[in-house]
């Protein structure tokens, strides 16, 4: 017997990109109903509309003052860094070294691992994050931890071991042992529930030739794996990445050498990118990571996200904890608008919150099953509340224009304002 079940509240989702579609691409019910039956979306519309057709023995779960959104997609996020978020240090390279590769080591050992990949995954769901794409540690133990949680709560969630054969004593893995791990992870983890795997050079310096060659080899034998990493994010970065590989045209195509450049791949930064970097990856269907949060935090620099628009490249948002300030993608969303601002090309608030939804769902190839109100998607889906906090009530007392009450929940709103996150139909987390 089906499991069905309805929710009255505002509605609000994309079925495309308004910087294509427009304000039609947006979807605003203020007296609406979503219907859930076996963990998936099977209606979505007016409230006065669609009630009449429900079954008389439907139970309606009734939330007034709530907005329900589809779950927010983080696109690139560090497990082993959650209990060094907001370690105060230097720029990106210099970070690395003092707070984050002492933090990963930590991670060798599986009962630190459970506990952090409880901790990591309740974070998520507080913060309304129903999908994200994952960087483990180095240690295959990180990741089995990380998958386990998160099978446990059936949560979508993509990640992968680290790999690097050029890390400092205690995250170094060798060209062999980082692909045995990347097939061992593969054959337990990738499609058991709502699972899957990514590839995961850290980035170019970290590796050597002989295992991004056989990284590519990974993800050429998988064609239901993807690939992440790091991708120019700072000037520092690219000058010691072009002596590292002299032989390369650019950062991105020091990937592109090894297979590494392809529609599964996701790429985090690429603030210092040049006009044929963005060419190819547009061709590839490669997507990237815009972490505003991070870039602003370390001083890496600011997106250029219209220029990547105007090459055709996907986008998604990412909070890139830890150098990422928060967890909350409604916070990471205000960020993008800032840089926006200081980049000259101001960001339509529909539009971040077309990137934080189904613009992250489109830059993993996931928008057929998360992302929106779509009939028959995952039915992962987040209650929002305008009244959150004295301030966030006070600002939107009377507004109705949709427009308005994202951009306020993006500015002034965090993981107070998630009042429910429900995983395929099911709540995983309560505010109250």
């Amino acid at each position: 017997m089906a499991d069905v079940r309805a929710y009255r509240a505002a509605l609000v989702h994309c079925l495309d990109d308004p910087a294509k579609g427009g304000e039609e691409a947006v979807v605003w019910h203020p007296d609406g109903l979503l219907l859930v039956e076996d963990g998936h979306v099977a209606d979505c519309g007016d409230w006065t509309a669609l009630s009449p057709y429900l079954a008389a023995d439907t139970p309606v779960e009734h939330l007034p003052g709530r907005i329900l959104t589809p779950g927010f997609v983080d696109t690139h996020i560090h497990f082993p860094q959650i209990d060094m978020i907001g370690s105060f240090s230097g720029q990106l390279l210099d970070w690395l070294d003092e707070k984050t590769f002492p933090a990963e080591r930590a991670f060798a050992d599986r009962a630190h691992a459970d506990t952090a990949a409880r901790a990591f995954l309740d974070e998520l769901l507080r913060n309304g994050t129903t999908t994200a794409m994952v960087f483990g540690s180095v240690h295959r133990a990180s990741v089995n931890a990380l998958f386990e949680a998160a099978l446990a709560r059936d949560m979508r969630l993509i990640a992968g071991k680290s790999l690097m054969d050029g890390g400092p004593d205690g995250l170094r893995d060798t060209a062999a042992s980082g692909q045995d791990d990347d097939e061992a992870l593969i054959a337990d983890w990738s499609r058991r529930g709502r699972l899957g795997y990514a590839v995961t050079p850290r980035f170019a310096l970290s590796s050597s030739p002989e295992q991004l060659a056989a990284a590519g080899e990974t993800l050429r034998r998988h064609d239901h794996v993807w690939m992440q990493t790091h991708l120019a994010e700072t000037p520092r970065e690219v000058a010691q990445v072009a002596r590292a590989f002299p032989e390369a045209r650019d950062y991105l195509d020091v990937y592109d050498r090894f297979g590494l450049v392809t529609d599964r791949s996701i790429f985090a930064h690429c603030v210092h990118m040049s006009d044929r970097s963005l060419h190819r990856m547009a061709r590839a269907g490669a997507a990237i990571a815009h972490c505003p949060t991070s870039n602003l935090f370390l001083g890496s620099g600011l997106f250029d996200l219209a220029r990547a628009d105007a090459h055709g490249v996907v986008v998604g948002l990412g909070t890139d904890v830890g150098a990422g300030t928060s967890f909350s993608l409604l916070t990471t969303a205000a960020r993008a608008c800032d840089v926006a601002q200081m980049k000259g090309r101001p960001l339509d608030p529909l539009r971040t919150f077309y990137l934080a939804t189904l613009g992250g769902a489109r830059a993993l190839r996931l928008e057929d099953r998360i992302g929106s109100f779509r009939t028959g998607v995952e039915a992962d889906f987040v209650a929002l509340d305008p009244a959150a906090t004295p301030l966030l009530a006070r600002r939107l007392a009377g507004v109705t224009d949709i427009r308005e009450i994202l951009f306020a929940l993006m500015v002034l709103g965090d993981d107070r304002a998630v009042a429910g996150t429900w995983l395929a139909g099911k709540l995983a987390h309560s505010r109250d």
